[in-house]
């Protein structure tokens, strides 16, 4: 559980590892909530990190920020296990429906989801109670063009899913698909400063009360990347790369060219946007991973740090 700025005592913070989102659990009054719900190799993790904080109460509703992997890969799990009723954001609706592994990213940045369905949609506008709080939910385009954020006003708590962390957000890939998504998130970082949150309670790591900081790290950090989008395509690699890394543990270096190559987006970034040939993106992207202290080699091993 997270420590940090105070919540209500109806808010519980689940702060997981990078490969999954943290969750965000409601009790209250009118019920049961979880905002988010991990990646889906930890999805027992997450059952378990649930029956422990709910007891013999069940999960009543499951809702997501935006539906990349990592934050909504334990939906199917959960909705097994409590019956929960699930809502993700409206712009997804016809994908999930239909189970569209390409529209949805999974099939693009080569990770798993297991299927789920839902039972209902969350717009910009919308208002909801958790956690007996009144929330307002916003749009955060920029990482995901259809995220959403959470805002609880009369207590100053944003749930930001990837659109602000403590130090940075998450990659912005629209970009790398041909689409906007730079402007779109300085948008949203500008909408975050005037809602002014007391708190934030970010996709990943500690909740944070420094929000002018973060803020202002988002920015540099985003004037960065749109400057050069070179930048923007070197670190969707190095974190795909990551992500591998934590599912998988370690991996062997002759295998990452075509590791990475697999992966249709990795790919498409290197022909498109970098053109560099396979060997050297893979090598590339080791010594980026080492230099940062997010993995090791070892022998003929790349090893998750």
């Amino acid at each position: 559980m997270s420590r940090g700025p105070s919540l209500p005592s109806s808010i519980q913070v689940f702060e997981r590892g990078w490969l999954s989102s943290n969750n965000v659990l409601f009790t209250g009054g009118e019920g049961t909530a979880l905002v988010d719900s991990g990646y889906v190799t930890h999805a027992p993790q997450t059952l378990a990190l649930l029956r422990q904080a709910l007891g013999a109460r069940p999960l009543e509703r499951l809702l997501n920020t935006h539906l990349h992997s990592d934050h909504c890969g334990g939906n199917a799990l959960l909705a097994a296990a409590y019956g929960c009723r699930i809502a993700i954001p409206a712009a997804e609706a016809a994908k999930v429906a239909a189970w569209d592994e390409e529209a949805l990213s999974y099939r693009a940045t080569g990770q798993q989801c297991a299927r789920f369905s839902f039972d209902a949609t969350l717009a910009p506008g919308d208002r909801l109670v958790l956690g007996g709080l009144h929330w307002t939910v916003a749009a955060a385009p920029g990482h995901d063009p259809h995220a959403l954020l959470f805002f609880c006003e009369e207590e100053g708590i944003l749930i930001s899913g990837d659109a602000l962390w403590e130090n940075g957000f998450g990659v912005i890939f629209p970009e790398l698909s041909g689409e906007p998504g730079f402007d779109e998130a300085g948008a949203t970082l500008d909408l975050i400063a005037t809602l002014d949150p007391r708190v934030v309670i970010p996709g990943h790591g500690a909740l944070f009360g420094d929000v002018a900081g973060a803020l202002a790290r988002a920015r540099s950090r985003l004037d960065y990347l749109s400057a050069d989008p070179v930048r923007n395509g070197e670190n969707a690699v190095k974190v795909l790369l990551k992500f591998l890394l934590l599912e998988r543990r370690t991996l062997p270096l002759a295998t990452l060219p075509a590791v990475l190559a697999a992966i249709p987006l990795v790919e498409r970034v290197r022909v498109k946007l970098l053109g560099r040939g396979r060997e050297e993106l893979a090598q590339w992207a080791v010594a980026a991973l080492v230099r940062a202290g997010a993995a090791r080699v070892e022998a003929d091993r790349l090893l998750d740090v």
